[in-house]
């Protein structure tokens, strides 16, 4: 009886092994066949980037591509967000979300399809405009799983919505897709899941962390206050470029002092500026600092800290109340991604079967900050998972490892991924993704 029982359960892990491969087989198939229109998607996103809040017309895009798939749209869901929804049969709610927005630099590539294009930053400055934050990847991915979802219809059952995000890189995006009441106006998921490109895996590999994925975000502006006059006559000053030196140097002992050692955070000073010229003492000094931590609980730490150092210093410097620093917190923060360990593990295990065990790589939590964390930090409580997707030649990350030349990072005017086996990869794993948690039959 045991005998048999075991073999019962072989051949049921057997079978779902099979149709598992048999499904990837599938998305390969298409991925393969669909790959020369998806380049030419790819090249075209590439040069013609669009700023954070301007998408215009990459949404229009998007949007044209979901309802030539079936896709019901909804556009203009606060800037320019948009949501597609594909209903088919009973079953989940599943959300896949790509974000569209460009960075403000000038692209050094030199690649054939490197962007010239230029846009006009808030400032009203002319700059140039490329997708170093791999969007365009992450776009073409998107478009490619909506088309393998649609091929592959007879394999799921449920729905599957597919949001196009404003304004990633700023963080208002997110933020404006729910003043908006996204969930109101589509059906309310059971599971939101996204990627992001990594500029230091592998092409072809994927990467996951359960629970914190990335930190949440604060950029803060510190007005810091004093008397100003000549630079020959400083005792008849308070000045505030010496208690700004102070400040910054007061500002690194907060993690290291008083942060617990087990809670990373980061308190950077990014930017400082004050004076004119050499022998005067200006009035103020404009400092900003970005704040990064993964609980809301180190986060207000870190905020509170900050007030207190800076009223403190500014009475050791015996100034009035008045021309105490101002602390200015800009709207909206960026919350910590925390991905959900059941999602997150349900996800490995495809992956693996899908990619081979060698292609999917635990990663560390990561400091940078993402605004997908919105999408499951509504009443609604929807779990979500973003997992990188690894987007360099893996030679050169090979030779990088090994000694040579350092790998550009996102963000970078000469980062470049490799197109074709990054997308295709992405596909695969967004497909398969999918197809597990609508039910893939």
């Amino acid at each position: 009886m045991k005998d048999t029982a075991l073999l019962l359960l072989s051949l049921f892990f057997t079978t779902t092994l099979l149709a598992q491969n048999d499904l990837d087989a599938q998305v390969q198939q298409f991925a393969d066949q669909e790959y020369p229109v998806l380049d030419t998607l790819y090249k075209y996103l590439h040069q013609h980037p669009e700023l954070s809040s301007q998408e215009e017309q990459t949404s229009a895009l998007i949007a044209n591509e979901l309802r030539s798939l079936g896709f019901e749209v909804q556009e203009k869901i606060g800037m320019h967000n948009l949501a597609g929804v594909l209903k088919n049969g009973e079953g989940p709610t599943l959300l896949i979300r790509t974000d569209m927005d460009a960075l403000p630099q000038t692209e050094k590539t030199g690649v054939p399809y490197a962007s010239t294009a230029t846009g006009t930053n808030p400032a009203g400055e002319t700059v140039g405009v490329m997708h170093a934050c791999g969007h365009d990847i992450h776009m073409t991915v998107f478009i490619g799983t909506a088309q393998t979802m649609v091929e592959m219809k007879n394999q799921w059952s449920g729905t599957l919505v597919m949001v196009a995000q404003s304004a990633e890189e700023t963080g208002f995006g997110a933020d404006a897709l729910f003043k908006a009441n996204l969930y109101d106006k589509i059906p309310v998921p059971d599971y939101a899941i996204a990627l992001h490109d990594n500029a230091s895996l592998p092409a072809g590999t994927v990467g996951y962390r359960a629970g914190p994925f990335m930190a949440s975000v604060d950029m803060v502006d510190i007005t810091v206050y004093g008397e100003g006059g000549h630079g020959a006559a400083p005792h008849t000053t308070k000045d505030p470029i010496a208690l700004s030196a102070q400040l910054i140097n007061a500002f690194q002992t907060i993690v290291s002092r008083e942060i617990n050692p087990i809670d990373p955070a980061v308190v950077t000073v990014g930017s400082i500026h004050g004076g004119t010229v050499y022998n005067i003492i200006p009035d103020e000094v404009k400092l900003q600092l970005t704040l990064r931590s993964y609980s809301p609980e180190v986060r207000d730490q870190i905020v509170e800290s900050l007030h207190r150092m800076t009223r403190s210093m500014a009475q050791l410097a015996r100034l009035p109340e008045e021309k105490y620093p101002k602390i200015s917190i800009r709207d909206p923060q960026t919350p910590a991604t925390i991905n959900d360990a059941e999602l997150t593990n349900c996800l490995v295990t495809v992956f693996k079967e899908t990619l081979g065990e060698e292609h999917v790589v635990e990663t560390q939590p990561n400091m940078v900050g993402e605004d997908f964390s919105r999408f499951g930090m509504q009443d609604e409580k929807v779990p979500i998972c973003m997992f990188w997707l690894g987007a360099v030649d893996p030679q050169k990350v090979k030779e990088s490892e090994q000694g040579g030349a350092k790998l550009p990072s996102l963000h970078s005017p000469t980062y470049a991924p490799l197109p074709e086996p990054t997308i295709k990869t992405g596909i695969r794993a967004m497909s398969a993704a999918a197809l597990e948690l609508l039910g893939g039959k």
